[in-house]
């Protein structure tokens, strides 16, 4: 029986050679992706979780030599990918699905997985990393769901039409050694192959010797064949921006990847704002013999001055000027750092999809736009070409869950055809009543069916409307009858 290991995709793995790795070591398929976009994801997973060596290690001199810190640092990659996550899915968003059977499996799984709240969860992964991964599972007598980020996730073959073929690296450590469990999701012929491989090595560079199985999966199959499966069972899920770093990859790229520079230039004016309060609020200019280590008459060696601290800066060792302690203490530059601040914040908007404004900096935190946004504006447009893609992966997500369900017999495919459309939440554009006075307007000049208005109002499939305008019908004709009646005008006077 095919199942996952609980927290099967969980941990972070080592991505240097990896791929260059697998294929010198597995004779499965050949695999046109390289170790150099790897390099990228590993870049912006680190921003996004806030440190990135390449940028924060920082090293300054003092009296006392060379030192080192981490910069600070406002962490916009964490609050670009969440503030576009949270716009485009929350739990106000509905997915409807025409065939009521059908509906009720779906929601039945989603509630089981709980779904709303991991999917929020991945999808601002999805924005920081490039994309992720959802693949339908079946164990323990239930249907699952398995959550890949962007670093765990190799595509061995596609087409326009999507990724068809892949392989799910996941390292575990065990006391010293290192274990790479491999699964590749393979085509051959018609037949859907998933095959498990595990590895074992006693350093980080490589994937090691190939074992069995059993050292840490007792129960996994080494092969599992399946002939129902009409599509990969997994979806990829990518933000709607075109991939300039690999034109030719189906990989998405970051949310900020074309805005790293600003990223770095945003980390570097805010640890400046930060230490102007340090070290802006004194400078002491002191002789150069003061900082000298001397002998005190018990023996011991001191210092009057503390040389680790950057405030005091040696100077001259001759005139009677130099031999002077001057305070050189400079006025704060708040305002200015402040508008540098914010002039970034504004081209990280532009460059990541969002509105002039939508990102603030007012000296003690940082604040995102909560206004109502025009559905003209950059913000509403981006949050709208997201929103495609998604609508899709889970269109693609649905028919993945009910090929599982079919193949374990969970519930089975309705014999007609059926429509998804997924209900995002748009209140940040305008509110349901502004909403339904357009619709009504659009409806009443003739320039859109009352059918199409209802379906934008309540989010409904165009089943799910006809059923309703047939409901809202019997309703007027029910409440005319009876307004007939109270006037007496279906009475006959004696």
């Amino acid at each position: 029986m095919f199942h996952k290991i609980k927290g099967f995709f969980k941990g972070v793995m080592q991505r240097m050679g990896l791929v260059k790795n697998i294929k010198s070591l597995s004779q499965l398929k050949q695999i046109p992706m390289d170790d150099e976009y790897y390099k990228h994801i590993d870049k912006w997973k680190a921003l996004y979780q806030g440190y990135f060596s390449d940028w924060h290690d920082l090293k300054y001199n003092t009296i006392n030599g060379t030192k080192k810190r981490r910069m600070g640092t406002l962490g916009m990659p964490k609050v670009v990918a969440q503030e576009m996550a949270s716009l485009i899915f929350n739990e106000r968003c509905e997915i409807n699905i025409s065939d009521e059977e059908l509906s009720k499996n779906i929601k039945n799984v989603f509630d089981q997985n709980k779904f709303v709240k991991r999917f929020q969860d991945y999808l601002e992964f999805q924005f920081a990393l490039g994309g992720m991964v959802i693949k339908p599972y079946f164990s323990d007598g239930k249907l699952k769901l398995s959550y890949v980020t962007a670093d765990c996730f190799i595509p061995v073959s596609w087409d326009n039409q999507g990724i068809h073929e892949a392989v799910f690296p996941n390292e575990i450590r065990k006391g010293k050694k290192k274990y790479t469990h491999l699964e590749w999701h393979l085509w051959e012929g018609k037949e859907y192959v998933i095959k498990n491989e595990l590895f074992v090595s006693d350093n980080n560079s490589d994937l090691g010797k190939k074992v069995p199985l059993s050292e840490l999966y007792p129960d996994l199959e080494k092969e599992v064949k399946i002939k129902a499966f009409k599509r990969a069972n997994f979806v990829y899920f990518r933000p709607n921006i075109a991939n300039n770093i690999d034109m030719h990859s189906p990989l998405g790229i970051s949310l900020f990847a074309n805005a790293l520079d600003t990223l770095k230039s945003l980390d570097i004016a805010f640890d400046s704002y930060q230490r102007e309060f340090r070290l802006g609020k004194r400078r002491i200019i002191v002789p150069a013999s003061a900082v000298k280590m001397v002998v005190d008459e018990d023996g011991n060696m001191n210092r009057y001055f503390d040389a680790d601290d950057e405030v005091y800066q040696a100077m001259g060792t001759g005139s009677m000027d130099e031999m002077k302690i001057h305070d050189n203490t400079v006025e704060l530059r708040v305002e200015e750092h402040i508008a540098a601040i914010n002039s970034y914040l504004n081209l990280l908007a532009t460059q990541t999809g969002f509105s002039t404004g939508a990102f603030t900096f007012d000296g003690k935190s940082m604040k995102t736009a909560t206004e109502v946004v025009s559905e003209n504006s950059k913000t509403f447009k981006s949050k709208q070409s997201h929103e495609n893609i998604i609508e899709a992966g889970l269109t693609e997500l649905i028919d993945c869950i009910i090929q599982t369900a079919e193949l374990y017999e969970v519930f089975e495919r309705p014999k007609e055809g059926w429509e998804v459309t997924v209900t995002f939440d748009d209140s940040i554009a305008e509110d349901q009543t502004a909403e339904i006075n357009k619709q009504v307007q659009l409806v009443s000049n003739k320039l859109t069916s009352k059918k199409r208005a209802i379906m934008k109002i309540h989010g409904l499939s165009e089943q799910e409307a006809e059923q309703l305008m047939k409901e809202i019908a019997a309703e007027n004709q029910t409440a005319t009858a009876e307004t007939i009646d109270f006037f007496g005008m279906n009475r006959v006077d004696a």
